[in-house]
């Protein structure tokens, strides 16, 4: 273990979690043929169903007229499909293809087999160190992930 990482305090170990986030995000993502909000949109429609364009848009943080481009794109790549609401005709969702769904798992192996030869360069200390780690964090990210973040969360705080 580290020097020192059993006494980090609170916003050391955000900071550290923040970064590891953020270059795990950004060095995993697949450039190749489709952006990470594209690729963000498939997964969220694969895993909530189809959904209004409107929701979306607020779900992934983007404004409506670029959801609207973002669809059009994943409709005419054959990723996704416009199709109508079961409950109230008049309201046209947003849903995933088989095409979109298959792209997802295909980009999800590559991510994997990536981690995997990345993993393969630890020892088994670290990999052990590393695995408890994430058994620690992911149930604080998860937790995140459903909690919507409060007006203060994004103002620092001063340490004195």
């Amino acid at each position: 273990m580290n020097e020192g990482v059993e006494h980090m305090e609170p916003e050391e170990i955000a900071r550290a979690l923040a970064e590891v986030a953020g270059t795990v995000v950004r060095s995993l993502a697949d450039r190749r043929g489709m952006s990470f909000t594209a690729a963000s949109t498939l997964g969220r429609l694969e895993r909530d169903g189809p959904v209004r364009l409107t929701v979306l848009a607020a779900a992934e943080g983007v404004a409506q007229p670029s959801m609207t481009q973002l669809v059009q794109r994943l409709e005419n790549q054959g990723l996704a499909t416009r199709v109508s609401d079961p409950g109230d005709g008049r309201v046209t969702l947003v849903a995933v293809t088989d095409a979109g769904r298959e792209v997802l798992a295909e980009r999800r192996r590559a991510r994997d087999a990536r981690l995997v030869r990345l993993l393969d360069t630890l020892s088994e200390d670290e990999r052990r160190a590393l695995g408890s780690a994430v058994q620690t964090a992911l149930p604080l990210v998860r937790r995140m992930v459903d909690e919507p973040a409060r007006p203060g969360d994004l103002v620092e705080r001063d340490p004195a």
